[in-house]
């Protein structure tokens, strides 16, 4: 199974949908997400 992945748009940072990375290759990045969050603190 292969990683699921965040795209963000490089002009803004903010994050995009994998349709609009695929229509804009040159503009987005992927990153590999998290694999699990961080342990709470008591």
């Amino acid at each position: 199974m292969a990683a699921k992945r965040n795209y963000r748009d490089a002009g803004t940072g903010k994050y995009v949908t994998k349709k609009y990375a695929d229509s804009h290759p040159k503009t987005t990045v992927s990153e590999p997400r998290p694999k699990a969050k961080p342990p709470k603190e008591k």
